[in-house]
């Protein structure tokens, strides 16, 4: 298969409770299905580097809710973890789907992780980016984690998003955020993470997804969803991804047999750089049972 038939992916649109979530599916229809879930802030064209070199799998990539062009939630909902659950058992169930794997990068790796744990019986194996389980919180904490939701939910919900007077001047914006990424992988988020608007374009995720939880999974129950997660499970860590990340994950990791862990070259966004064929070639024969 050439370089160029391998690029050929098709937008979809499902249904979810009413409800619509954008997505682009890749490669071979009859292969294994898998379901890709992006980052915070990120879109489905996160995965378009790797997906070339997953030809052979059913490979959906999905906008979460809030996200690239996908449905924005009522204005009193949170975007939680809890409720991207029900969006990804929504859309396993739009695509006929009754077992399935994921591949999933950051926040998507977590909704992965916490997803394979209260349903396992329907995910089969998970590749994961930068990503397992979220950082867990005291019960000290709690008193002021709500307040902070609560807070910052008001703010924005009445924030206006920011306009940028071209495509370039966004993707320039991208590229300098949290997380710095190439020209190349900014431009693939921004061609398909904004809206035109009087005065040029801007962002078309849901400012709601900037306030953070209400409510973080303490010690215990970040162990207990672990311990559920009895699937083989590969995860990549970037190198140069989120201080502290490989400190944090690798001894938990290290505690599961189940999961095998390997470092690549690259940031927090490695498989939308030169790492990913390399990440791509080493979830391809494990995501079909090959090895």
């Amino acid at each position: 298969m050439s370089h160029s038939s391998r690029d050929v992916f098709r937008d979809i649109t499902l249904d979810i409770q009413g409800n619509t979530i954008a997505a682009r599916q890749w490669g071979n229809p009859d292969g294994v299905p898998v379901l890709a879930l992006h980052g915070w802030l990120d879109n489905c064209a996160s995965f378009d580097a790797m997906a070339p070199f997953l030809a052979e799998l059913n490979l959906v990539a999905v906008d979460l809710a809030g996200h690239g062009q996908s449905y924005h939630r009522h204005r009193d909902a949170n975007y939680t973890i809890w409720t991207e659950i029900e969006d990804v058992l929504g859309i396993a169930d739009a695509l006929g789907w009754e077992a399935f794997s994921i591949l999933a990068h950051s926040r998507g790796a977590v909704i992965a992780t916490i997803t394979a744990a209260t349903f396992p019986e329907r995910v089969q194996r998970l590749a994961l980016i930068d990503g397992l389980v979220p950082p867990p919180a005291t019960d000290a904490e709690a008193p002021d984690t709500l307040r902070r939701g609560i807070e910052q939910r008001a703010r924005y919900r009445a924030r206006e998003s920011k306009v940028f007077s071209s495509l370039d001047v966004a993707t320039t914006a991208r590229k300098n955020g949290l997380f710095k990424l190439s020209d190349d992988a900014a431009r693939r988020l921004v061609m398909r993470g904004v809206r035109r608007c009087e005065g040029g374009y801007t962002w078309s995720n849901d400012p709601q997804l900037l306030a953070s939880s209400l409510a973080k999974l303490n010690e215990a129950q970040v162990e207990a969803f672990l311990g559920r997660v009895t699937m083989p499970i590969r995860l990549a860590l970037g190198k140069d991804g989120i201080q502290g990340m490989i400190e944090r994950i690798r001894p938990v990791a290290e505690q599961h047999p189940n999961i095998q862990l390997r470092e690549f070259a690259g940031g927090h966004h490695l498989h939308m750089e030169d790492a990913a064929e390399a990440i791509a070639c080493w979830f391809l024969p494990f995501l079909e049972d090959r090895d």
